[in-house]
């Protein structure tokens, strides 16, 4: 019995390892740089200009066929964000036109959007989106910098001292990291790929096959900055992933402030008790 056991869980093992092997030897895992953020680390925090120019990149290159439902005009003015001012916040508003509440006869009409509004998308439904876009439908924003992230290619047995690492760190942009590089990965095909109906290539995305085409083909240029940003493809990609970060977690810093607190806080009474323990002792030892 002990045998028949023991034979299981070698068998086991080996197929733990050979399908790592494979992986790594397939090359399946893409490899991802990791990129310098303002709000990685323990200490991060968000650059206000810096979400101001991805939320531009997004109105002018993304905002035509993905939508950000989760964001509300206000939250662009709160502390922690783009930090647009408020009068910016209601004209930018007015630009849009929402569904009004329905009328005694149950008809819904339209109304200028306010700064409590969620931000419209481009399409009314799934179906006109799919039929817009050749049956592929565009993910919405609002939370796409936490549902991304890296796949390692390492071996089995290094995944714990990575997360270790990334403990200690304090890495949490793997969807940030995985979405720049998706951004900037756009290449032409190899000769010996083929593309699918509307399909375009890029290196960093399973399969290399992406139905979504590259927001950035016309270059550099393509947005027009309001600083002294230079308008370049790699300043729209971080710039806008940048602004989906923080889309996705718009509370970071005060998740980050209060995190610090709770530790410096545990670290006092640690530091305390450990005073109480010698002086109440004292006396046995």
């Amino acid at each position: 019995m002990i045998k028949t056991i023991r034979a299981r869980i070698a068998a086991a093992a080996l197929l733990v390892v050979a399908g790592a092997a494979a992986a790594w030897a397939a090359g399946e895992a893409v490899h991802v740089d990791r990129q310098k953020w303002t709000f990685g680390g323990i200490l991060g925090h968000f650059d206000d200009a810096q979400l101001q120019r991805g939320f531009k990149v997004y109105t002018e290159a993304c905002a035509r066929c993905h939508s950000i439902k989760r964001l509300h005009f206000r939250n662009l003015a709160q502390p922690g964000g783009p930090a647009f001012a408020e009068g910016a916040i209601k004209s930018l508003a007015a630009k849009y036109e929402v569904e009004d509440v329905p009328d005694e006869q149950g008809k819904v009409g339209k109304r200028q959007a306010v700064p409590a509004d969620a931000i419209p998308g481009p399409f009314k439904n799934e179906q006109e989106a799919r039929f817009t876009l050749n049956g592929a439908l565009p993910p919405d924003l609002s939370l796409i910098a936490k549902a991304r992230g890296i796949e390692t290619g390492a071996p089995f047995y290094r995944v714990p001292d990575m997360m270790i690492r990334d403990v200690v760190s304090g890495y949490q942009e793997g969807g940030a990291d995985y979405i720049y590089a998706y951004l900037t990965g756009y290449r032409p095909p190899p000769s010996d790929v083929k593309l699918g109906d509307f399909m375009h290539y890029n290196a960093v995305f399973p399969g290399h096959q992406t139905a979504m085409a590259n927001p950035f083909v016309a270059g550099d240029g393509l947005v027009k900055y309001d600083d002294d940003t230079p308008p370049t493809i790699d300043n729209y990609a971080r710039d806008v992933v940048a602004f989906l970060s923080w889309a996705a977690d718009p509370t970071l810093e005060e998740r980050k402030r209060m995190g610090l607190l709770v530790m410096g806080y545990l670290l006092i009474t640690a530091v305390l008790f450990g005073f109480a323990k010698r002086r109440i002792w004292s006396s046995v030892h």
